[in-house]
């Protein structure tokens, strides 16, 4: 994170903690990186969406705890997020306290697929409807072709027509997000 970005980072963190209700700013800022964080380990979707508001839920409520150790703030949202996701595949419903949370340093490539995500998730969100829908349809629901087209009441064509399209500008997005 560059100095202008993390004087931000620590400015939105410090207004948060003294007053909860700037939390939507932090929230914003990295909700598309937690939820890519999890949706990389956890299949279903909608456990994905609970353990994402899981985060942003337990963050909030320890907060005033969060101490600036120089990390990123993601950091530590990525420790509570792989805490809640072990808990989810263990079935365990205790209750952890974040006192020492500490934040967890990532491993690079790990960030960087994370950061992949986030920006291709806000691609899709970009796309035409017709297009965004299609492409939640087949990869985020996993549908196939039949189901989709009956799903949105068109030809299997269309539904082929509109994903090729969806992938050549996302694919044409990413290339030049690159450089």
């Amino acid at each position: 994170m560059n100095d202008p970005e993390r004087e931000r980072e620590e400015r939105l963190l410090e207004a948060a903690q003294r007053d909860p209700r700037r939390f939507g700013e932090l929230y914003e800022r990295h909700f598309e990186r937690v939820y890519a964080f999890i949706a990389g380990r956890v299949k279903e979707r909608a456990v994905v969406e609970d353990l994402t508001a899981q985060v942003f839920h337990r963050a909030l409520e320890n907060l005033a705890r969060f101490e600036w150790r120089g990390k990123p703030f993601a950091s530590w949202l990525y420790r509570i997020a792989a805490n809640a996701i072990a808990d989810h595949f263990h079935g365990a419903a205790r209750e952890r306290s974040f006192d020492d949370l500490e934040p967890a340093a990532a491993p690079e490539r790990e960030i960087e697929q994370v950061e992949w995500r986030a920006r291709l998730f806000r691609m899709v969100e970009e796309l035409p409807p017709d297009q965004r829908h299609v492409i939640g349809l087949r990869f985020g629901e996993e549908k196939s072709i039949r189901d989709t087209a009956e799903r949105l009441q068109r030809s299997e064509g269309a539904v082929k027509q509109l994903q090729m399209r969806a992938l050549r500008t996302l694919r044409a997005r990413m290339e030049g997000s690159r450089g």
